[in-house]
């Protein structure tokens, strides 16, 4: 089970939270083609080491932001706001 550092309530068990999957995608220009768009709605990346995901403290304080976490050891490297920029991690 993970621990958590919710950014507006601290720590907390990974109970109560929801992954919202990867976060920093762009959301395309509405002129843009179809494969584009299934592009967007469909790929993600699934990196073997550090991924950047959106996490939602769904039994606390209901808010998002976002978590750096290695996929080997489950270790969380950073958690920061959603309207911060993705971390510069070793």
């Amino acid at each position: 089970m993970l621990l958590i550092a919710c950014p507006h309530c601290g720590p907390r068990d990974e109970a109560e939270f929801t992954c919202g999957g990867e976060s920093h995608i762009q959301r395309p220009d509405l002129t843009v083609g179809a494969d584009e768009w299934a592009e967007y709605l469909f790929q993600r990346r699934n990196p073997a080491g550090v991924t950047f995901e959106r996490w939602r403290h769904t039994y606390g304080c209901e808010r998002w932001f976002n978590v750096a976490r290695c996929t080997f050891s489950h270790e969380i490297k950073a958690v920061y706001a959603m309207t911060d920029t993705k971390p510069e991690l070793p």
